[in-house]
């Protein structure tokens, strides 16, 4: 990317949460006996992925002064993502989320309380100007005071000449209404963001099975360049304005161990190839590696290896 004397490659912007990840697998949460803690939330993957892959990454959000938040600075710290505008409150806890481990969308159930209260303050106006990349969610979008500041700090960003990012992950729990979440979608779009979506947040956003081309339209209509559409066990396509569409397949994997935060890791790949300058075919090349390291490991990435080395 241009703006190479910028120092913050991703800013992530929304929730950080414990997950606490189902231990059988295949089986619905009403059927899950016994969980495993994770450190989750979107934003918080794909700042911890992106720092993994040797890119400035800091994490904006909110947790309690609590065991969890304490938890969740430690993972963070591990990694060396930047924390320092990661805030305690003292009158909500850590949110938490129950998913279920699957081999295909988990289900979940959210407990928010800290997450969504971010604050302009936490998002100075020198932090937008070093910025190459401000990304959220629409899981970040769906309450105030976090909806009312990212819109706000979004377009300071843009204007900034920074390259926005959304994860559209929808879901009808996390909103009062569906023309709300439209609404808010449509008010990021406006800065020509990034946008990952997969077909389960199609389905639940326009609640019916939409051809991948009308999807495509929908987004290009409201000044978006590039939608890519995860596809699962399919692949994914991409759709710049005006070209051909790219459709690649998904790596073949023996045994998918757990599903959550695979997309997560497709689009750390995605916002680090393309950061590196690299073509729109070849970030989805490593995007594709990412997830598929992601699928044969539960809850995180491991450790133990040189990612880079798998997918360079």
């Amino acid at each position: 990317m241009k703006n190479s004397n910028k120092n913050i490659d991703i800013l992530c912007v929304g929730e950080v949460l414990v997950d606490f990840i189902g231990h059988q697998n295949n089986v619905l949460i009403n059927e899950t006996r016994d969980y495993h803690r994770y450190l989750g939330g979107s934003p918080a993957n794909v700042a911890m992925n992106c720092k993994r892959l040797g890119l400035s990454s800091t994490l904006v959000s909110t947790v309690g002064n609590d065991g969890f938040g304490e938890y969740i600075f430690k993972r963070l710290n591990e990694v060396k993502v930047n924390t320092k505008h990661l805030k305690k409150s003292e009158n909500n806890s850590t949110s938490v989320i129950f998913v279920s481990r699957s081999n295909g969308t988990p289900d979940f159930m959210p407990y928010r309380n800290a997450d969504y209260h971010i604050s302009e303050d936490q998002i100075t106006t020198e932090m937008l100007s070093q910025t190459k990349i401000f990304h959220t969610t629409c899981f970040a979008l769906s309450k105030n005071p976090a909806q009312t500041t990212i819109l706000k700090k979004a377009e300071e960003a843009h204007k900034k000449g920074c390259k926005l990012s959304i994860d559209v992950n929808y879901a009808k729990e996390l909103w009062e209404t569906k023309e709300q979440a439209l609404q808010v979608i449509k008010n990021y779009c406006q800065f020509n963001p990034l946008i990952k979506i997969s077909e389960d947040d199609m389905l639940r956003l326009f609640e019916k099975q939409l051809p991948h081309k009308e999807i495509f339209e929908f987004f290009h209509n409201l000044g978006v360049e590039t939608v890519c559409l995860t596809l699962g066990s399919e692949g994914v396509k991409l759709s710049q304005k005006g070209k051909d569409i790219i459709q690649l397949p998904a790596i073949k994997i023996e045994k998918v161990m757990d599903t959550t935060g695979a997309g997560d890791a497709f689009w750390s790949g995605f916002l680090f190839a393309y950061i590196k300058e690299k073509s729109i075919e070849e970030c989805l090349q490593i995007a594709l590696k990412l997830a598929a390291l992601k699928l044969q490991n539960v809850g995180r990435l491991p450790n133990n290896i040189n990612i880079l080395s798998k997918l360079l």
